[in-house]
């Protein structure tokens, strides 16, 4: 008799393709979109995942305060902490000082907890019939494993200098270069070392550019040449396994020019600073005390597919817990008085006189 035939059908899962495998800070996301990090937990979860690779990050700049020096930081402080190459421009004369204000990462509570005393550790009887199924180099692995794609860091502890003096840093000071074809040129140099293609993802890159269009600059005042660097860069990391982040202040453009770079961008971030003693807004917000600037999300990238994304909110305050971790929450509205635990959202009535809960038209 002949073989017997294996019947196959079209619905059934093709096994013999395994789903690629990403290296330490990468995270696979819908329609085959791969996330990097923004070294931000809280942004992450707003963006849906963090920043995708190929993307290009823009962060417009306040005037009143360094609040993108923030987002810039822990941007950077991650990709050294993930093991992954940074090019950074700067339009300081030492680029690479500003590396030594970069935040090193938080302690997490599991490492707390291995930093306890070994006579109270000794008195834990916790499931310990579970260590069996387990060996020690498999626990060590899952508690190494669990802060491989982002960070929490502490702003008031300097990061530590063997990830600083690492080889995988390339800075750039834009006073240095005459005109943007030799920030392009080291720009396309840099991207070269992660070409994009279908299989596994060993390492990718990150691009820092501060302060873009700075007095500074020599070029500060060629709004057209800086839009075809921008767009010229795009092209770059869009073909590439690597991110872009440009910080610029929008005060120092034309409108029009500002408009055509927030349309070139793939993630369009703003900050901006809080006054001091705004007692209107100090009554209108809960944690007014604790903030110390706003985040805008005016765009957020999508590749590979066009289902726009919708948030639930695009405004967010920018707070510091213990003075120490960077932390983005949603904007409360703070009760009517202190009597009521009701806030403006929640207030039922179309007039004054709904005390009952019914509408009163």
């Amino acid at each position: 008799m002949a073989a017997a035939k294996t019947r196959t059908s079209t619905f059934s899962r093709n096994l013999s393709t395994a789903a690629p495998s990403h290296g330490p800070g990468l995270k696979c996301g819908p329609n085959g979109t791969v996330f990097l990090s923004s070294g931000i937990p809280d942004l992450d979860k707003i963006l849906g995942g963090g920043f995708p690779l190929g993307s290009l990050v823009m962060v417009m700049e306040d005037a009143e305060a360094p609040h993108h020096m923030l987002l810039l930081r822990n941007f950077m402080a991650q990709g050294l902490v993930l093991g992954q190459h940074l090019l950074y421009s700067s339009p300081a004369r030492d680029p690479r000082g500003f590396l030594g204000t970069l935040p090193s990462p938080a302690a997490s509570k599991d490492d707390k907890s291995r930093e306890r005393d070994p006579d109270q550790e000794k008195g834990l009887r916790i499931a310990w019939q579970y260590k069996k199924y387990f060996g020690e180099n498999q626990l060590d692995g899952q508690r190494d494993g669990k802060h491989e794609y982002s960070n929490e860091f502490d702003l008031r502890k300097p990061l530590e200098r063997h990830f600083i003096n690492g080889p995988r840093i390339d800075c750039v000071s834009i006073q240095d270069c005459p005109d943007l074809s030799t920030l392009r040129d080291r720009c396309a140099t840099f991207l070269s070392q992660f070409p994009r293609n279908d299989g596994s993802i060993s390492c990718a890159g990150r691009i820092a550019i501060q302060s873009f269009c700075a007095p500074q600059c020599a070029y500060s005042n060629m709004e057209w040449d800086m839009l075809s660097f921008i767009r010229s860069l795009k092209s770059m990391v869009r073909s590439s396994n690597s991110v872009a982040i440009i910080t610029f202040p929008p005060s120092l453009l034309s409108p029009s020019f500002c408009k055509r770079r927030q349309h070139m961008a793939d993630t369009l971030l703003s900050v901006k600073a809080i006054q001091d003693e705004d007692k209107e807004l100090a009554q209108l917000l809960t944690g007014y005390q604790d903030m110390v600037g706003f985040l805008n999300v005016h765009k957020v990238a999508r590749i590979n597919t066009q289902v726009p994304v919708i948030l639930e909110a695009t405004t967010f305050s920018i707070k510091l817990q213990k003075r120490r971790y960077l932390v983005l929450e949603c904007l409360n509205q703070a009760p009517v008085d202190g009597s009521s635990g009701t806030s403006y959202g929640t207030s039922g009535g179309c007039s004054s006189s709904s005390k009952t809960g019914n509408l009163d038209f």
